[in-house]
This record gives C-alpha cells, structure tokens and sequence, in this order.
C-alpha cells in the first residue's frame, strides 16, 4: 500500500481509462495512417505558403497593408496605432516568428471555422443535436490547453501541423456556441413572418436568420481567432516554430530579455486582430442596424 493510499481506495475497482485511451490512440495510428498523412500534407500546404509569403514580403509592406486595413475599418487613430505596434515588432529579432505565428492563426481559425460555423447551424436547427453537442463543448473549453498536444504528437509528430491541429480544435467551441446563441437569438416573430411568405426553410436560414445573427456569429470568430493565437504559442512546445518557440526557450533558458520581447509581439498582434475583426462584424448591414435600433430605444 502507497503512503498516498487509504485503506478504502483498496475496495474501488480500478477504471483503466489510460490504457483504453492508449489502446484507442494505437488503433487509430495503426488504421487511419493514410488518413492522418493526407491531413498533414494539406495543412502544410496551407501554412508554408502563407508563411513563406508574409515572411518574404518586406516588414514595411506588411505594416503599411494592416495599418491601411485599420485605418480604413477603426479610423486614423487605429491605423497610427497599428503601425506603431507593428513597427516595434519589427525593429526586434523575432519579425519572422511573428509572421510565422500568423500564418499558423490565420490558417487554424479559417479551418476551425469552416467546421464551426455549419456545426453551430446544425445544432441550432437540431434540439438533439444541442442537446448531445453542449457537454462535449463544455468539455472541450474546460480541457486543459496543454492536453490538446498530447493526441497530436501521436498522430502527426513533431512540428507545425501537430501545432495548427491541436489550436483547431482547443479554439472551434466558441464559434459553436456563439453561432447557436445568434440564430436562436433570432426574433420567432421575423421568421414566421419569412415562412407565411411562403419561404422554403433554407431560404428562411440564408436570407434572415443568417443576417440577423451575424453580429453574434462575428463575435464568435473573434473569439476562435483569440483563442487560436494564445494555444499556437503554447504548442511551440511541440515545436510547432513562430513567437511560441521564442518564450519557450526564453522560459528554458530563463531569459527575460526575449521572452519579454516575444510576449509583447504576441500581445500587439493579439490586439491588432482582435480589433479588426471586430470593426468587420460592425461593418455588415443587419449589425449597423440593430446598433441603430438599440441606441433608438
């Protein structure tokens, strides 16, 4: 008997959850080889040629292309800040782990959207389907970030594709579950009104629930985009490259110097995308209006 054990835990039966997840994870490397392998390879198509491009552009195009966007979405004030922050990024060392580190975002929010967004409109059109969807979701955002890069190591090895498939999936609940909310947020009066003229279902979803649950459905990507920058630098532990692999070595190494500087790259760039893709939710008809209607009221 261990130190740690009481003389009750002796009359538990002991659940071999690991070795089932191990045997699990066994079968699937050995069956679905080939499936993993073509996962692998379109990642890394998507990722090395966005990477290759925004790192071969000059930083002062880049700068110049994002302070643009902002100026034109936020204002004046946003773009001077943005290419300030940006700017600062690249007067540092790590202006390659940044785009680098952007790339791996921009391609993990775009597949993680793709996948939940149709997931968020299936669940909202399926109370089953809600209601078995809901604790996996609870699951998945309560999982611990660092769990995630357990299965991927073992399905894809070391490297940048382990790294966007592990931040896929921490980031895709929030776009779920903010999808669902905007379309059951949907006034019943507006979609009856749809129906009784005459309106097919998926011309009912498509030309007024959709609308009118873009501003929720946009704060869900916002969220997906946060979430997949913060586990891309945790899976620099995977050696998944970019801003993640410049803390975790200034963390191994205790070098305060760089880390600091890596983390205020990963903040700039944070805000600078939280910021955009925030002025493009506001951006679309049905969100001005309803901004329109509230200040009304």
């Amino acid at each position: 008997m261990s130190l740690t054990q009481s003389p009750l835990d002796s009359w538990l039966p002991r659940v071999p959850l690991g070795t089932w997840t191990e045997s699990a994870v066994d079968w699937a490397t050995a069956t679905l080889g080939p499936v993993f392998d073509a996962i692998a390879t379109v990642v890394d198509a998507l990722v090395r040629p966005l990477s290759d491009l925004l790192t071969g552009v000059p930083a002062v195009a880049v700068v110049a292309v994002l302070a643009a966007l902002g100026w034109w979405l936020r204002g004046w004030k946003f773009g001077l800040g943005t290419a300030v922050g940006l700017g600062l990024v690249a007067g540092m060392p790590y202006w390659e782990e940044t785009m680098s580190t952007l790339a791996q975002v921009l391609v993990a929010s775009a597949l993680a959207l793709l996948l939940a967004i149709p997931l968020g409109i299936f669940v909202a059109e399926n109370k089953r389907a809600s209601a078995i969807a809901r604790p996996v979701l609870d699951l998945m955002q309560t999982m611990p970030a660092f769990v995630y890069l357990i299965p991927a190591i073992f399905f894809f090895g070391i490297g940048t594709v382990p790294g966007v498939l592990a931040t896929l999936v921490f980031s895709m609940p929030p776009g779920v579950r903010l999808t669902e909310l905007g379309l059951r947020q949907v006034d019943k009066e507006i979609v009856q009104a749809a129906e009784a003229f005459g309106a097919p279902p998926w011309m009912v979803l498509l030309r007024t629930k959709l609308p009118l649950a873009l501003p929720t459905i946009m704060t869900g990507v916002n969220q997906v985009i946060m979430l997949a920058l913060s586990m891309v630098v945790i899976a620099g532990m995977v050696g998944a490259g970019g801003l993640g692999d410049v803390i975790m070595f200034a963390l191994s190494q205790v070098e305060v110097g760089s880390g600091f500087e890596g983390g205020i790259a990963v903040v700039v760039l944070a805000v600078v995308l939280d910021r955009l893709t925030d002025s493009v939710g506001d951006r679309f008809p049905s969100a001005r209006a309803q901004r329109l209607a509230r200040e009304a009221a």
